[in-house]
């Protein structure tokens, strides 16, 4: 009975000693946050390494995180913006991330600030289960086909026009390098490639569809196109997508989770598909994929 409605769950283990910290700055409820985690992290025998800017107040005597895999769990103090930026810290890594909400949204994190030292007990006691998540991996070619910048997603990759607002005219493929087959192209305001997580973030507010975390799949949905013909699009996880601009446009950039961004030059196109590495968020008994739509969008309410 973890978010993974309909499949077996793996429990987390329970002898975690070494938990890494991630925080929103600022943020009212940060500081009584971080002294009860310094407190039950006393009571109960763990080593704290948070982010170099949560060492001040009831931390201030702590040394902060040098190396991520350094730690057995990291907990993220924030809303879903932190959790993404914390999950950057450890991807690849295998370590496991929860998710404490001091927003208004909190849909990837498990625990309110009220329930934390109850979760934390749990998962302590080995009664917290693993939630691994699909991610994506995104990298630049440039138009002499040598290779940019990577990237890599745990929600979405997007492909956007910066600066002054103007559509931008797209093509995408399926395919590798020498079978490619065209999709099509559109006019638009861009296009979001989003992870079955992602697709309850930007891509739902675009009009995309909504996937269960349990499915391995990548959704491509087009920003405001200028046509009634484009609409969103699920693709098997094996495929490798290609974007490109037609045209010569300035400031065009691809984000990753909101949180890095990348300009593209003319002629430069985006390669996007199935990581190699998954994410896994932690969860409870009773939390569920559908609950959580409910509960936080007021899905069918």
């Amino acid at each position: 009975m973890s978010l993974r409605d309909g499949a077996k769950a793996t429990p987390l283990a329970g002898g975690f000693r070494r938990v890494g910290l991630v925080g929103r700055q600022p943020d009212e409820h940060l500081e009584d946050v971080l002294r009860r985690v310094r407190d039950f992290a006393g009571d109960h025998d763990l080593t704290l390494f948070p982010e170099p800017a949560l060492c001040v107040g009831p931390l201030s005597s702590v040394e902060p995180l040098a190396e991520p895999s350094d730690i057995d769990l990291l907990l993220t103090l924030g809303g879903d913006g932190t959790l993404l930026r914390g999950v950057r810290e450890v991807a690849g890594d295998g370590i496991p991330v929860l998710g404490v909400n001091l927003g208004s949204l909190g849909f990837l994190t498990s625990v309110r600030p009220s329930d934390l030292e109850g979760a934390l007990t749990a998962a302590l006691q080995g009664e917290a289960f693993l939630d691994p998540r699909f991610t994506l991996e995104g990298r630049i070619v440039h138009g002499d086909g040598s290779e940019g910048p990577r990237l890599w997603a745990l929600n979405d990759l997007v492909l956007h026009k910066g600066g002054v607002a103007r559509v931008v005219r797209l093509d995408l493929e399926v395919g590798r390098e020498e079978e490619r087959e065209e999709i099509g192209s559109f006019s638009g305001d861009g296009v979001i490639v989003a992870t079955p997580t992602g697709s309850t973030a930007y891509s739902l507010s675009a009009g995309g569809p909504i996937i269960a975390p349990t499915m391995d799949c990548i959704v491509v949905t087009p920003i405001s196109p200028h046509t009634m013909a484009m609409r969103p699009l699920v693709l098997p996880d094996h495929v490798r997508l290609t974007i490109r601009a037609l045209g010569q446009y300035e400031e065009l950039v691809v984000t990753a989770d909101g949180q890095e961004a990348v300009p593209l030059g003319t002629g430069d196109r985006v390669v996007v598909e199935k990581g190699s590495e998954r994410v896994s968020l932690v969860r409870f008994r009773g939390q569920t994929f559908f609950g959580t739509l409910r509960r936080v969008l007021n899905w069918a309410v």
